[in-house]
């Protein structure tokens, strides 16, 4: 659907509210995919979404809530009670009931599983509960379909119908031992052209990959991504099987992963969205800001330490801007690439390496700005600018291969730094390295000028 046609129809569902014509309501939306009513509500007010929720079927408001932006569903849920967030829960996959119950004050979680009628649910999803949103166990779902390997495939096949009778989509059919340890997987078409009497165990595929229940999200987006996978098993410490991962999962976990490190890049420090309040996007935007401002003066007293060669060479303030901005520019550009590729397991080998094949780049870019400088300088600037000679030119171009040199390898080694810490290296890109690379650069580029033109 199109953004008109869900303004169009979110118009609609206005005045069919106006006038609590629900019949209308049900009707408009019947038979539209949960995504798309969710989207649909987002262009409502809060009172008209949650009026919405309330008077359609539980089976499919369930999915609608899953589906909800984090800000509207957190304001649903706070204003629905226990037992009718219970009912939303029964109706979803262990996965995104879990999901929604971690948005829930601690005693309103225990009230609400205390109104859930499938105790076998409620296992499911405590158990989901115990693990960090950012690990495999935290993604997975409890609904799968297995089959023991010393089973014939008759039995087998009775055996998936029972387990598939709770599921919306069989998405592969898996093979445990007696313990319930990953044994290997079964394809349909083994099943389908086998004899009944055939044992698992002479039929199965041994070959597969799998996650552990600690596995960090982004290991598991890598697996996935490496083997094209639409689905993964998830085992315990033991290596038994205990739920499965599928795609859509993972495509959420790094979207929401690409919004941050994109944000966090730009100065922001909290997860915000454009239509958040005055005071959240203030709150998230000033932090960074304010960095940046003590960063201005630390530039102003570096500078003020060089104030007698404003009055013998004014001229090379006029390249101030250009020195910073280069620093910043190559900085941000050398901690994207690090930062890129930490998140997708491409960086490999010490830091000692990575630094010096970025010292070889940085020097060769380093060199080609400074010649093109140079040629600016000689046919242009020297007719432009009172006072620019050639030993303002070469100090400008060797303070300008100096400052890349510097900025990338800072580019470099922070966000390498922080990773070797455990702190995502995203918080390095952007307003840090800009900032820290501008005061760095005007220093080093007096520094230089005073040796060359000795003031």
């Amino acid at each position: 659907m199109t953004h008109n046609e869900y303004h169009r129809i979110a118009e609609q569902l206005q005045d069919y509210i106006a006038q609590k014509n629900n019949a209308m309501i049900v009707q408009l939306l019947e038979g539209l995919h949960a995504a798309d009513i969710a989207e649909i509500l987002d262009h409502l007010d809060f009172e008209q979404a949650l009026y919405v929720i309330r008077i359609l079927d539980t089976d499919i408001t369930a999915d609608v809530i899953a589906e909800l932006d984090d800000d509207l569903k957190e304001k649903i849920l706070e204003r629905l009670s226990a037992k009718e967030i219970a009912e939303e829960v029964e109706e979803l996959e262990s996965d995104e009931a879990a999901d929604i119950l971690a948005e829930l004050p601690e005693d309103k979680k225990v009230e609400v599983i205390s109104h859930i009628d499938d105790k076998e649910h409620v296992k499911d999803i405590v158990e989901l509960l115990r693990y960090d949103e950012d690990t495999a166990g935290g993604l997975m779902g409890k609904e799968f379909v297995k089959v023991n390997k010393n089973w014939n495939v008759l039995r087998a096949v009775a055996e998936m119908r029972k387990q598939a009778q709770e599921m919306e989509r069989v998405h592969t059919i898996y093979v445990v031992d007696d313990d319930d340890k990953l044994e290997g997987r079964l394809s349909l078409k083994k099943l389908l052209t086998t004899s009944t009497k055939t044992p698992i165990k002479d039929v199965y595929n041994d070959n597969i990959h799998y996650v552990s229940v600690n596995d960090s999200a982004d290991e598991v987006a890598r697996v996935m991504q490496k083997y094209d996978l639409f689905v993964i098993p998830v085992v315990d410490e033991s290596g038994k099987l205990v739920g499965q991962i599928t795609i859509d999962d993972v495509v959420d976990y790094i979207k929401e992963e690409a919004e941050k490190d994109y944000q966090m890049a730009a100065g922001i420090s909290e997860d915000v969205e454009a239509d958040d309040t005055v005071f959240q996007l203030m709150r998230a935007r000033l932090p960074w800001l304010i960095v940046a401002l003590i960063g201005g003066f630390a530039s102003v007293i570096v500078l003020s330490g060089f104030g007698n060669a404003m009055n013998r060479y004014g001229t090379l303030f006029f390249f101030t801007p250009l020195i910073a901005a280069t620093a910043g520019n190559v900085g941000v550009q050398s901690s994207a690439i690090v930062v890129q590729g930490l998140a997708n397991g491409t960086l490999t080998g010490s830091i000692f390496k990575q630094l010096v094949k970025e010292l070889t780049l940085s020097l060769l870019n380093g060199i080609i700005l400074a010649i093109i400088l140079l040629l600016i300088g000689k046919f242009l600037l020297g007719h432009i600018l009172t006072g620019f000679d050639l030993k303002i030119a070469i100090t400008v171009a060797v303070s300008l291969i100096s400052v890349i040199i510097m900025a990338s390898l800072i580019g470099t080694f922070v966000p390498l730094f922080l990773h070797k810490q455990g702190i995502d290296p995203a918080v390095a890109t952007g307003p840090f390295i800009t900032t820290s690379n501008d005061i760095f650069g005007i220093y080093i580029f007096f520094s230089i000028a005073k040796l060359i033109l000795g003031f």
